[in-house]
């Protein structure tokens, strides 16, 4: 599972696994979670790539309702029985 590090409005350093990824209407989406664990639960949600900075790629979360519905759908339909995303 690849890893990759967000960082937060405050500055802090969160660490996400990447399940599934994705592109819908030429953006690209990332399903992660907050554990490399695949057996223990663990919160699941929609990142967007919005930039590359030089070597690094800026991603936010997906925080419109209409946009959020459609991807996880699509994720829903990759993942499957492996991942309960609600929308």
């Amino acid at each position: 599972m690849d890893k990759i590090i967000f960082t937060g409005d405050d500055g802090e350093n969160i660490e996400f696994f990447v399940i599934e990824e994705t592109q819908l209407s030429g953006n690209k989406y990332l399903l992660v979670c907050d554990s490399e664990n695949e057996d223990e639960d663990s919160e699941a949600t929609i990142l967007k790539e919005t930039a590359l900075d030089g070597d690094e790629v800026v991603y936010e979360f997906v925080e419109d309702d209409v946009e959020f519905e459609a991807v996880a759908k699509l994720f829903d339909e990759l993942v499957g029985e492996d991942a309960d995303i609600e929308f």
